[in-house]
């Protein structure tokens, strides 16, 4: 197990050594593993270390120790289980932008006694700067510091303080263990491996460095290992998979946006749907990663009933249905306006809306999808970034592939920023245009419950009464579920 904390000395700048205790019970009578583990300003006096020796499925406590005596606050935690397993509980976060709302969505989650495990897909923080801050959406004063846009490690570093200060998301992470994965937000907008749409290079520097501080400062406050990408195994029940589809390999998205301005868009569109957009050089994940990802499905399923797949972001198709431009509010600037016009005229050429997430990489997602159909595995695929709710009944070759859940934000703004339209006419339209989605929701904020059995993986999306202040209470849920074997989603 990796434990994680942060001291900070009163006085001085020396290297320090803190002691981990781990115990069975929260009173530490019966401590039976621990460590030695050094920190300082260097690493900004975070420190990680994994502890052994523990049994599996079996819930410890732990705290650590300062030079002067000081003990932390405890925290509770349970390792992975072996062998059969009736039931886990999992706990899927995206999207969390502090200044947009409280996180109601980890009080919620941290007051369960169901849950072993917590996922968080990405999008952790935000990179942006106050004065990116929508008029009105500001919640309760919650500016994060720096309150520039972050660029170097000083300002991640700071703004990773200002985040783990929440006490929601300290709570969090003092109840159970978490798996996480960073997206594009850990750096910067729709980031891949050369740059960013929101890295200025001639303004802000070398993007290498930038990418350097904030995969740096991500692994310091992280309760991560530095491994780029792993498995974790639960019991024969099922493998969660940690990935990484950002920083590391992911090549530069295909750019529509001159097909659209050419003079004859369609034309353009079509070469560009025939051409570029097909290309099986674009990658998500990396060759490297492809290939460990798919040699473990085909091994893990053998072992494990369900192969869950964490991921950044959503890889069921979707493009923009025909009636959007009409849910558009009526203050709606021309300019956005436009753009939902020039995604509609793409999807009547099979194009999707964001060419950022799985859709603009076809040829990468076919490569995935059909690993699992060599691998002959249940494949559950969880995801976020996009704020809002989806559930998908993948395809791959007009077969089964698995099923997506994708989890709406904890608070960051979704669909219902721009529509004045009901959100169930919403819903309907893009079910209606999209045969893998299922289900939508594009309207509210929370996370999603997953429960795996041997039988089925059931995902409860759950949708907090409110964002603007703490309130843990809950507007309602909604439930879909997988069976063993079917590969598509039932209500």
């Amino acid at each position: 197990m990796l434990l994680w904390t942060r001291y900070v000395p009163a006085t001085g700048d020396n290297i320090l050594r803190l002691e981990a205790e781990v115990a069975l019970d929260p009173d530490f009578t019966k401590v039976v593993s621990g460590g030695s583990v050094r920190t300082g300003a260097y690493r900004d006096w975070t420190a990680k270390i994994t502890v052994d020796g523990l049994k599996p499925g079996t819930a410890y406590w732990y705290r650590f120790v300062s030079p002067d005596g000081t003990k932390s606050p405890v925290g509770r935690t349970k390792t992975l289980p072996v062998g059969p397993v009736a039931k886990f509980g999992l706990g899927v976060f995206s999207c969390s932008n502090l200044p947009y709302g409280v996180f109601n969505a980890y009080g919620h989650a941290a007051a369960r006694p169901d849950l072993d495990l917590w996922l968080h897909v990405g999008d952790y923080i935000y990179e942006y700067g106050a004065a990116s801050i929508k008029d009105g959406a500001l919640a309760g004063g919650r500016l994060p510091e720096p309150s520039t846009e972050i660029l170097a490690i000083a300002d991640y570093r700071l703004r990773y303080a200002s985040y783990r200060a929440d006490p929601d998301l300290q709570r969090l992470h003092q109840m159970a263990a978490m798996v996480a994965l960073w997206d594009d937000h850990e750096s910067a907008n729709d980031s891949w491996e050369g740059g960013a749409q929101n890295h200025q290079s001639a303004t802000e520097g070398d993007w290498n460095v930038r990418r350097a501080a904030a995969m740096q400062v991500y692994r310091e406050w992280m309760p991560v290992s530095d491994e780029p990408w792993k498995a974790y195994p639960i019991g024969t029940l099922a493998t969660l998979y940690r990935t990484e589809s950002r920083l590391l390999a992911r090549t530069r998205p295909a750019d529509i946006g001159a097909a659209f301005r050419a003079d004859d868009a369609d034309a353009a569109l079509k070469a560009f749907r025939d051409g570029v957009w097909q290309d099986p050089s674009a990658t998500m994940l990396g060759s490297t990663q492809e290939s460990w990802l798919a040699h473990a499905l085909k091994s893990n399923a053998r072992s494990t009933a369900w192969q869950l797949v964490g991921m950044g972001t959503i890889i069921g198709r979707t493009v923009m249905p025909q009636d959007a431009v009409g849910w558009l509010r009526p203050e709606t600037t021309e300019r956005k306006a436009n753009g939902y016009r020039n995604n509609i005229r793409a999807a009547k050429l099979g194009l999707p809306m964001w060419m950022d997430r799985w859709d603009g990489y076809p040829a990468a997602r076919s490569r995935l999808l059909k690993a699992a159909q060599a691998a002959d595995a249940d494949l559950v695929m969880l995801a976020g970034d996009s704020h809002n709710a989806w559930a998908y009944s993948l395809n791959e070759g007009g077969q089964p592939a698995g099923v997506e859940f994708a989890g709406q934000s904890v608070t960051s703004g979704g669909a219902e920023g721009d529509f004045s339209a009901d959100p169930k006419i919403v819903a309907q339209g893009f079910m209606a245009a999209n045969p893998e989605l299922k289900w939508a929701d594009t309207s509210q904020r929370g996370y999603m419950m997953v429960e795996v059995t041997p039988k089925r993986v059931t995902s409860e999306w759950l949708f907090l009464r409110t964002i603007k202040t703490r309130d843990t209470a809950l507007a309602g849920s909604h439930r879909m579920h997988v069976e063993r074997g079917r590969r598509v989603l039932m209500s």
